[in-house]
């Protein structure tokens, strides 16, 4: 079955025109209404039933829509004149003509009593019969159509005004009048020949008779534009506050307030900023003074083309421009296209001028971006798109959404303030560049987090004495300069602690009671402050090639024996630096020469985007596949674990390839307790110092070695043992025994006949000093090659 074509409907005088002029439709409320059969008319043209000589409208319209009074012919001679609604169709360039039919007049309207409500009705009211076609209309209703009733009495409501409008509210009153209940709806018309739209709010109720019969519905209508219009600067007020300062990014910020302007508020938003004051200082309090030097920070535009300034340039805006007006004024200034401000300033900038002119934009509106009492910038709001000027709402609406936005890229400001300040102080309480040692070679990193504050990660390779080196990598909890400055105090306090040779279990005992100590000052009234840390030590002998590792709750480092597959160590994790009064393990590693150690941050492996197993196994298949180089190695580790736009968390990672030091290159004796046989013991020393072509080095050697054992020898214990160990820059000597007493230099006095050796060995070495082991002491001393003919 074929669908039914709207002239089928007879209610109503309806015809079809095609693009020539031609009637193709005849419908039988036409034929009723100038008696011409459809076979008489149809194929004619649609001047045959004019009573003028003229072009039929529509014909020459060019919009969708036309509708006004005809003279037309009837079959017998008459002349009627007719109202018609026109609307082009969408094929072929065809117009539907109509007009309300003979049967159309409302039944029951000349009630006074009916008439009398809808008349004094305070808000627009009509009353549309069961066929939905309108039966009746108060005057307030017919302000709003803007159309006398009897011109639209019959019509349906999308034959009346717009008719994207109409034809949603039709789809409500029929639901309306299927179900009998009535309900409220929203929606706009452009009404009274205005060229905005107005937002009405109607009321669509059944209308019954005794027996509960639909007849009809009523509909009733409040125009609520301006609380429309209100509702909807809340709601740009409100996406603002959850839009603008997504991050702690200046330029980012400066962007969500363009987007959040366009195309809500204007057509084309710039922001512009000053630039931040050097050395860190804060932004003046009083007004800049013209001319301005302004750096674009963000655009938006609903066209392109229109930016004279790209984001990151420079423009000087002269006294005459009304940025520089708003500025100066500290208030929001609209200045429209006609107004001399700103064609003095168009003027004086001939692209912009031509910009202006090319795109039509007729006004601008220059919010100045202001917080804690200080000028940062300029907001400038554009319209070329939308016809209406900016009122005094638009002003409040701006001044609003741009100070939310000023608080926030003031905290961005000092935020980024904040960050470079804690992220020079970090870099240079961290270590400039490694030391080289005979132990191992070693490479490392640092990353600030991206987007957060700076933290307290830190990396530290410390020589020790007997060629040892000592590896540390820790993460104070928090962010920020106070991060940096505990940092700063912790990797001092490791420095320390290792220069006196603690092991590593012993070390961390003792940083854990700093940070208890370091808590306790941060607090206030008896309070703890945060203060925390987590640390792993390692010490490395390469005279054994044995590791000793310690941890205080930080991720277990990696080793990569060589010709082997990485792994984890399982070192015991331990509590965490401040928790006080819990102790730590240590665990011994033999480590063959050529073994790469990895000792990392937390901030290296968490990430939202995978879990922990594939961060652990992404590490180890960048470390294994780059070990050769151990910069190659860190490089590739980052670029395999980070995200492009940069870490989270802040990052350290120190890799260290270890090497093993010749049995050759070390010489042992155990030494009797009698001091007789220092002499002998000397020589011995300068035969193997001749073997080892430091002959040079032989007085001074023969020297220290006597004053260390003949000490060992009256105030040690037995065991004791010598062992002399050198490479191409250094000679160290040292004694061991069983005594856990250390030594002490002091100052002898004239008539002392002893307590002057270990003054002259400090006078001869390069350092020296003692370390506790577990079977006693170690005194022991370096002698520098370097120099030396």
């Amino acid at each position: 079955m074929s669908p039914v074509h709207p002239l089928d409907e007879a209610a109503t005088a309806r015809a079809v025109i095609d693009g020539d002029g031609t009637l193709i439709r005849w419908s039988e409320g036409a034929r009723r209404l100038l008696g011409y059969a459809p076979e008489e008319i149809e194929g004619r043209p649609a001047t045959d039933i004019l009573a003028l000589a003229d072009t039929a409208p529509p014909l020459g319209s060019t919009g969708d829509r036309w509708n006004g009074v005809l003279s037309l012919r009837h079959r017998d001679g008459r002349v009627l004149s007719v109202w018609l609604l026109a609307h082009r169709l969408e094929r072929n360039g065809e117009w539907l003509l109509l007009t309300p039919s003979a049967d159309r007049e409302p039944r029951g309207m000349e009630d006074p009593l009916i008439r009398a409500v809808l008349a004094q009705a305070p808000c627009a009211m009509a009353v549309y019969d069961e066929r939905l076609r309108l039966y009746g209309l108060n005057d307030a209703m017919s302000e709003v159509t803007g159309l006398p009733e009897d011109r639209i009495r019959g019509l349906r409501v999308s034959e009346i005004g717009d008719r994207r409008a109409g034809e949603q509210l039709e789809r409500e009153m029929a639901e309306v009048l299927a179900s009998g209940r009535g309900r409220d709806v929203e929606t706009y018309a452009r009404s009274g020949g205005e060229e905005r739209a107005h937002h009405w709010l109607a009321r669509i109720a059944p209308l019954t008779d005794t027996h509960g019969r639909v007849l009809g519905v009523c509909v009733a209508a409040h125009d609520f534009t301006e609380q429309f219009r209100a509702r909807k600067r809340l709601q740009l007020v409100n996406e603002a506050s959850v839009r603008i300062g997504s991050t702690l990014d200046v330029t980012r910020t400066a962007q969500e307030l363009a987007d959040v302007c366009v195309p809500a508020l204007a057509d084309f938003v710039s922001v512009d900023l000053l630039d931040p004051p050097e050395n860190g200082a804060e932004y003046r309090v009083e007004p800049p003074t013209a001319p301005i030097m302004l750096r674009r920070a963000a655009h938006r535009s609903l066209r392109e083309g229109v930016p004279v300034v790209e984001p990151g340039d420079i423009d000087v805006y002269p006294a005459s421009s009304p940025q520089a007006d708003s500025l100066i004024a500290g208030r929001p200034l609209v200045a429209p296209n006609a107004a001399g401000t700103l064609r003095e300033w168009l003027s004086w900038d001939g692209l912009r001028g031509r910009r202006v002119q090319e795109y039509g934009i007729h006004a601008t509106m220059s919010v100045p971006i202001r917080a804690r009492g200080r000028t940062l910038g300029v907001a400038v709001l554009s319209r070329f798109r939308r016809p209406e000027p900016f009122t005094a709402d638009d002003v409040l609406l701006a001044e609003e959404v741009t100070a939310r936005a000023a608080v926030c890229i003031d905290n961005a400001r000092r935020f980024s303030r904040e960050r470079q300040t804690a992220l020079a102080l970090q870099r240079s309480l961290l270590p400039q560049s490694l030391p080289r040692t005979v132990a191992l070679e070693a490479a490392s990193r640092y990353l600030p987090a991206a987007r957060a504050g700076v933290g307290g990660d830190w990396f530290d390779v410390i020589p020790l004495s007997g060629m040892r080196v000592a590896m540390v990598v820790g993460d104070v909890i928090g962010n920020g300069i106070q991060a940096s400055a505990t940092m700063g105090r912790l990797r001092t306090a490791v420095r320390t602690l290792a220069d006196i040779d603690l092991a590593p279990d012993e070390l961390l005992t003792h940083l854990d009671d700093l940070v208890v100590r370091l808590s306790t000052e941060a607090g206030s009234e008896g309070t703890t402050g945060e203060v925390g840390a987590t640390c792993v030590y390692a010490v490395y002998d390469p005279v054994s090639r044995r590791c000793t590792l310690a941890s205080a709750g930080h991720p277990a480092p990696f080793v990569l024996p060589p010709g082997g597959p990485p792994r984890q160590i399982d070192v015991p994790p331990g509590p965490a630096l401040g928790l006080g009064g819990l102790p730590f393990e240590s665990v011994d590693l033999d480590l063959p020469e050529g073994t790469v150690l990895a000792l990392y941050t937390d901030g290296l492996l968490e990430s939202r985007e995978r879990d922990a197993e594939t961060g652990l196994r992404l590490f180890c298949r960048a470390l294994e596949e780059s070990s050769r180089s151990l910069e190659g190695a860190a490089h590739a580790i980052l670029q395999s674990l980070l995200p492009v736009g940069g870490a989270p968390d802040d990052v350290a990672l120190l890799l260290a390839r270890t090497h093993g030091l010749a049995s050759s290159d070390v010489a042992t004796w155990d030494i009797p307790a009698d001091p007789a046989l220092v002499a002998p013991i000397r020589k011995q020393v300068a035969d193997q110092l001749e073997v080892w072509e430091l002959t040079v080095a032989t007085f001074t050697a023969e020297l220290v070695v006597s004053e260390l054992v003949t000490n060992a020898i009256r105030y040690g214990e037995p065991p004791i043992r010598l062992r002399l160990i050198h490479d191409a820059e250094t000679l160290i000597c040292e004694v061991s025994d069983s005594s856990h007493t250390a030594p002490h230099l002091r100052r002898a006095k004239t008539f002392d006949e002893g307590g002057r050796g270990l003054l002259l060995v400090a006078q001869l070495t390069q350092r020296w000093g003692s370390r506790h082991t577990p079977d006693g002491k170690t005194i022991w001393a370096e002698l520098s090659l370097l120099g030396e003919e």
